[in-house]
């Protein structure tokens, strides 16, 4: 009479069989459609906020930034990612910018950009406050009054006697502005102070007034326009690959170290918080269409890298293995030789 532990044994190789069949060949996606369908019904029935707590769900989150944002992979892949990318784009000329993005979008994000007046009086009332952004500004419009003086100087030349009494002027305003420069904390300092804040409002009110009146937004989108018909290998004219190296490098050192900050945390615990209030009711399969997602798409995508996967783990033995370690507790156990048993 064969032992129970034996049959037990025969059933577990049974078993072990079944389920490697199951996975393999054409089986696999049959199988693979029939559970898809059968989770998401289940997923149909479970609304999302009673499985998945909002504490957990922060705590998910902020493990995930913290852990991926942070790891060595990504860190060693922006450079050479960078690196990839400029070498595509310089060699790429079968697509052209406006192949890559629409014209209407663009036009759309100019148009916001140059209305956000808010924004802008906000911008240009900081700029203000700064000393050295008013020397910036003073400096820009000396600039361009010495410009402006020595184009008239040269036309000036041009007629006699009008050219030294010009340059005479000339020199004059030139000294007594170098005058103010050197007179620390007199009154002419003081001025020279007063001048600069007096440039930099003149400054913003120009550009207060280009943005608002002028044709910035049809310049914009005629730079776009000039640019949309161009091989998008054009693009690497704008920077050097060490430039867009450094830059990568630049943007992730700043993710990197704003991550973990304290109010980092802040705007994740309150974006969690909003998914959970639109979501927080849904079922966990009404959720799947939000995210793009559909019972064919989940089974497609599983289909796309299983079969490779567990035909590699069934060549080596290991899927088989790992059912057998399993199920074997089960076969072996003392409940199921004593069924086996006649017990």
């Amino acid at each position: 009479m064969t032992e129970p532990r034996e049959i037990a044994e025969k059933l577990l190789d049974l078993q072990v069989d079944f389920i490697v069949a199951e996975v393999s060949g054409d089986r696999f996606a049959e199988v693979i459609a029939r559970d898809v369908e059968a989770v998401i019904g289940v997923a149909d029935t479970i609304i999302f906020r009673d499985v998945v707590e909002i504490d957990q769900a922060k705590q998910t989150v902020a493990n995930v930034i913290d852990l991926i944002g942070g790891s060595p992979v990504l860190g060693e892949m922006v450079g050479t990612l960078a690196d990839s990318l400029y070498d595509d784009i310089a060699g790429n000329t079968d697509y052209t910018l406006g192949d890559v993005v629409d014209r209407e979008p663009v036009e759309q994000l100019l148009e916001k950009l140059f209305g956000m007046h808010q924004a802008q009086e906000r911008i240009l009332e900081r700029l203000t406050e700064s000393p050295l952004i008013a020397t910036v500004a003073a400096k820009f419009v000396d600039k361009l009054v010495d410009d402006l003086m020595e184009t008239n100087k040269q036309l000036a030349s041009k007629i006699p006697g009008v050219g030294s009494l010009v340059s005479m002027g000339t020199n004059a305003a030139k000294t007594a502005r170098k005058a103010a420069e050197k007179a620390g904390g007199t009154f002419i300092g003081e001025m020279a102070g007063k001048g600069a804040q007096f440039a930099l409002k003149r400054t913003n009110n120009a550009i207060r007034e280009m943005l608002r009146d002028a044709p910035v937004h049809d310049a914009a989108m005629e730079f776009w326009d000039l640019h949309a018909g161009e091989p998008v290998a054009g693009l690497r004219e704008y920077l050097s690959q060490q430039d867009l190296k450094d830059l990568a490098q630049i943007v992730y050192q700043i993710a990197l170290t704003t991550r973990n900050k304290e109010y980092v945390g802040v705007l994740v615990d309150q974006g969690v918080e909003v998914f959970f209030e639109k979501y927080g009711d849904h079922t966990l399969a009404a959720m799947l269409p939000e995210l793009g997602l559909s019972e064919a798409v989940v089974a497609e995508e599983i289909l796309r890298y299983g079969p490779a996967v567990v035909e590699a783990a069934k060549r080596n033995g290991v899927l088989a293995k790992l059912i057998r370690e399993r199920l074997e507790p089960f076969f072996l156990s003392e409940p199921v030789l004593a069924v086996l048993a006649g017990n």
